[in-house]
Order: C-alpha cells, then structure tokens, then sequence
C-alpha cells in the first residue's frame, strides 16, 4: 500500500490555472485563475496556506479590485478578520482616498473610503491580490493604504510573473507569492 503526499498549494494553484494566449492583446499570456476559484476544495486549501501565514500578524485584509475580492473576503472571513476593497475610482461613494498611478498605456485611479481603517491605531494590513506582474497597482495600493492611516504588513499573491520584476517596484516590502511563473 502506497500513500500520496498531498499537494501543497503552489501544486493546487498550478493545477488549477489555465494559460490564455493572446488576452486581453496579443502577445499577452493570461493567467486564468477560474478553475481555482469554482473548485471549492482546492480553494479552501489555497485561503487556509494564505492564512496561516499570516495569522496573528495583521489586522486587516484588503484586496485589490477585481479578483483580490474574491480571494480577500472569503481570507478575511477565514481569518474572522474584516475585509476593505480598494476600489477603482468613482466606485465608493463618500469622502475617499485615492492614489493615482501609471500604467503602460496611461494612468489609473484607486480609492478606499476615508474611514476604511479608522481604528485608535493604524490597522496592520495584509494587501492581496490574484497576480504581481510590473507591481505599479501592488505599489499604489501599498501608498494608498498608507496615507488612508494603516501600516501595509505584508502582500500576498497567488502567482507571480517573476519576469516581469514587480518585487522591484516593492522595496522593502514582504511579498509572499504562492507560485512564482
């Protein structure tokens, strides 16, 4: 009788992410990270190996918009931790902050409500995303955490395109990736 060791979370999430040729340009590889999300076994495995990287050290998760929704709340929740989404601009009603940013064909806006980490001290934050690639949103997500009053701790991603040297836009940053493409 043979036993199988079980798959760590980098094998789930390598498993689990279907490659896009040519999306959303040519030339561009996407990482379809859709067959992780609706497998709700290999889900929880992969939010239980974030969690427990992180438990006892932050306060807060925050998740970048789109799909660090869906990875921050369900972690936060696991965590019994709250949740902020960093918005895009015009999204959040109220008074905000927000931090603009470049990208390779212009700029963008993110935003997070004015009293999202109103605490006696700033919250320490875990800032999550689905992927690190040039890391300028990780970078004005980081800004914007921080002049709206909390301390970034760590960011965490499910994969990284190590190619494309985001870590390098993040100095002095603990940056945890799952899987590193």
């Amino acid at each position: 009788m043979t036993t199988t060791e079980p798959m760590t979370a980098a094998e789930i999430l390598a498993a689990h992410t279907r490659e896009v040729a040519d999306f959303p340009q040519p030339g561009v590889m996407f990482k379809d990270l859709t067959r992780l999300f609706r497998d709700p076994d290999a889900f929880a495995l992969v939010l239980q190996d974030i969690a427990d990287r992180w438990s006892g050290t932050v306060d807060v998760v925050a998740g970048i918009e789109a799909r660090g929704f869906i990875i921050g709340a369900p972690l936060a929740q696991r965590m019994s931790l709250g949740f902020v989404p960093i918005r895009k601009a015009g999204k959040l009603p109220g008074e905000t902050h927000s931090q603009t940013y470049d990208l390779e064909y212009g700029t963008a806006t993110i935003e997070v409500t004015a009293d999202a980490f109103a605490t006696e001290s700033g919250p320490r934050v875990l800032l999550v995303d689905d992927v690190l690639a040039t890391g300028g949103t990780a970078a004005a997500a980081c800004r914007l955490v921080e002049s709206a009053g909390a301390q970034v701790v760590g960011i965490e991603v499910l994969l990284e395109l190590g190619f494309l040297a985001g870590r390098e836009q993040l100095p002095g940053r603990e940056v945890r990736a799952i899987l590193v493409d």
